[in-house]
């Protein structure tokens, strides 16, 4: 079966045509009105943003949105979960500031933020896959998330250092998981190469659980995990300067990835025909927004996606960066030409198996139509 994918380009030469009105003009075309009822609680899923990074989804066009929903007679809140690593939204304060800090308050986009999974992680709702899982009988998913009447998922389409890219399947699975959630689907080991070590440090600073330590050796002091006390979360991989610590992407690579769609799948569950997607294709870096930095996009901005379908609308999203030509001064090792998967000209694990397993599980099609507004 083939799926709608509603496409705005980025060009613009009147008051009309800004990206605000085409993010307004997509949510009519689609017809997400329909997903919204009178007094429906509506929880608007996207990212805050870590503090230090900058290519979040403006809080601008989230208001859009907000506005849309509000028309309907919805009442929308702005919501994620907090993360599973230390960082600026490990609890609910922390994660409230950082969110009011990247402007996401009620003076700017009307409508309350309210963090899903609670003060630390523990508020959430135990959802049965029904015996569809490969992996799961059961996924822990955020309290306020299973509460709310229906769900608008706004997400920033980019690359991810262990799930290859992320868009709408990610940010229901990981953005919808407390700390619970989060540690069921991360469930692979961190390796470290001796060779490419260089004993700064910097991995055990920012691991939550304590798992990296460092032993003395004739080359100098090399980190260690423990992997009876290593989580996965991967957050020393993306703050490494010389990229010494990895997983094992060949044996695990794809079940993460498909434990991550089912956990999409459980999130949106008990909500059919209530929720839908927008994926904005701007500052496609390199990393998810959960680090603290923005590197440098690898391709051009490209538009402004939105579909009831989040297979189709991330696969639609994959191809449309796919089909780019890559930036020479970006993370690109290779891969720079038009038809080439720019993810994978990363070094990254291939992204699309957390898309075909979600297809599997009935989430939707990677078949689609591309409609331009």
């Amino acid at each position: 079966m083939t799926s709608t994918v509603y496409f705005a380009n980025l060009r613009s030469r009147s008051a009309k045509e800004n990206k605000s009105a085409k993010v307004r003009k997509l949510f009519e075309k689609a017809g997400f009105e329909k997903a919204f009822s009178k007094k429906d609680l509506v929880a608007v899923k996207l990212h805050f943003g870590e503090e230090g990074g900058d290519t979040f989804i403006s809080p601008l066009f989230v208001r859009q949105v907000v506005d849309k929903i509000k028309e309907t007679g919805g009442n929308p809140f702005l919501t994620d979960t907090n993360t599973l690593y230390s960082g600026s939204r490990h609890n609910g304060v922390d994660h409230l500031k950082t969110a009011h800090l990247h402007g996401f308050v009620p003076e700017v986009v009307g409508a309350p933020v309210i963090i899903a999974d609670g003060l630390l992680g523990d508020n959430r709702v135990d959802v049965s896959l029904d015996g569809k899982g490969k992996y799961f009988e059961k996924a822990h998913i955020a309290g306020d998330i299973v509460r709310a009447n229906s769900m608008m998922v706004l997400s920033h389409f980019k690359g991810h250092g262990m799930a290859g890219f992320g868009g709408a399947i990610k940010n229901l699975a990981m953005g919808c998981a407390p700390a619970a959630g989060k540690k069921d689907q991360h469930f692979t080991r961190i390796a470290v190469d001796e060779e490419k070590c260089i004993g700064c440090g910097v991995c055990a600073q920012v691991c939550p659980v304590q798992a990296l330590s460092f032993e003395a050796k004739d080359s100098g002091p090399k980190a260690v995990s423990d992997v009876a006390v290593c989580i996965g979360c991967g957050e020393c991989i993306t703050v490494c300067p010389k990229s010494a610590l990895a997983m094992d992407w060949e044996e695990a690579g794809k079940e993460f990835l498909e434990r991550m769609s089912e956990y999409a799948w459980a999130a949106v569950k008990g909500k059919p025909g209530k929720v839908c997607y927008i994926n904005f294709l701007m500052n496609i870096t390199p990393d998810c927004d959960c680090v603290p930095w923005s590197d440098a996009p690898i391709v051009p901005d490209i538009g402004i996606l939105a579909s009831w379908d989040p297979v189709a609308l991330d696969q639609a999203c994959h191809d449309l960066v796919t089909a780019q030509e890559g930036f020479n001064h970006s993370l690109l090792e290779c891969n720079h030409a038009k038809g080439e998967d720019k993810f994978q000209g990363m070094g990254r694990v291939d992204g699309r198996f957390q898309i075909s397993h979600a297809e599997e599980l009935g989430m939707g099609s990677r078949q689609y139509e591309l409609v331009e507004i």
